[in-house]
């Protein structure tokens, strides 16, 4: 049996950027009925495979496919084996762990010509441990690790010494303010969002006082994310999104590197189902990556 996207299917709708209709639907009921003894993760992998739903390096998203199938639950349109076991709560932030080989002790000062040329590398599974723990320890959101593509960088002076780590991510989903600028519509957007990304975590680390090295390191990396996320994922970037909570900070570091506030957030949360948990408004600031971004990312 091979599962296809039949756009004239009856109840069409886009999800995990996937067209779904009742033919979807009904494969899916079929491949749950003939692997009675099947637990969700495989069911999730076996669709992954024969919707051929691939990353541009040909790896399997059994990780979309197994939300597909959640959410299709949850609208009460197939009805999924049970969990072989209670999903776990995630562990809480160790916000006690020590630094991984501090390479200071001392305050970090001065202007910032006396830390250039800086040093800016990108880290892989083997040496990402010191920034998991700076983003633990240092920053107010924590850091519990990548989810999806993602790049993050590790940022030293010209001695060596740690200054910096910043971290991009995969795109919000939805979000008016970006989405209403871009001007896309929902099904462009599911075809155009992987040319979006997220930094999610900037730290500029508490014993660094050096004016202007943020808005620095964020000109340095602008100028190399999309090729490197070309070389790890088969494809660039063409705009980058942050959101800056307003009760914190003021952007000033992104407004000097010229990012762009396109809006603020409307101060709910996507884990709120009820519309009724309050949550800090934040300032979405974009930067395009290439003069035609927007056809692009329409296009793509």
């Amino acid at each position: 049996m091979e599962i296809a996207a039949d756009k004239n299917a009856g109840n069409l709708q886009t999800i995990q950027g996937r067209p779904v209709g009742d033919v979807e639907v009904a494969a899916i009921c079929e491949l749950i009925e003939q692997n009675p003894k099947a637990h969700r993760r495989w069911l999730s992998e076996e669709l992954a495979r024969r919707w051929k739903w691939q990353t541009a390096t040909g790896q399997l998203k059994n990780f979309a496919a197994y939300s597909l199938l959640l959410k299709l639950e949850r609208c009460g349109r197939i009805v999924l084996p049970p969990p072989r076991r209670a999903p776990t709560r995630r562990r809480p932030i160790d916000r006690t762990l020590e630094l991984f080989e501090p390479t200071v002790s001392e305050m970090i000062e001065g202007p910032l010509s006396e830390l250039l040329p800086l040093h800016v590398t990108v880290l892989t599974p083997k040496t990402i441990k010191p920034l998991h723990r700076y983003l633990a320890q240092h920053h107010y959101l924590g850091y519990r690790g990548p989810v999806g593509e993602n790049l993050a960088y590790q940022i030293q002076d010209r001695t060596g010494r740690d200054v910096a780590c910043v971290v991009f991510g995969a795109a919000a989903w939805k979000t008016q303010a970006r989405d209403g600028w871009i001007g896309w519509t929902p099904e462009q957007r599911a075809r155009g969002i992987q040319k979006i990304a997220n930094n999610s975590r900037f730290l500029i680390l508490p014993w660094v006082k050096v004016p202007h090295l943020a808005s620095h390191i964020l000109g340095r990396i602008v100028r190399r994310v999309s090729s490197d996320w070309q070389t790890k994922y088969a494809h660039g970037i063409d705009l980058l999104e942050t959101f800056v909570d307003r009760e914190r900070f003021r952007g000033t570091c992104y407004r000097a590197a010229n990012w762009m506030c396109v809006g603020q957030t409307q101060g709910r949360s996507r884990q709120d189902r009820t519309h009724t948990l309050k949550v800090p408004v934040k300032d979405l600031y974009v930067y395009p990556l290439r003069r035609d971004y927007r056809e692009q990312l329409i296009h793509e």
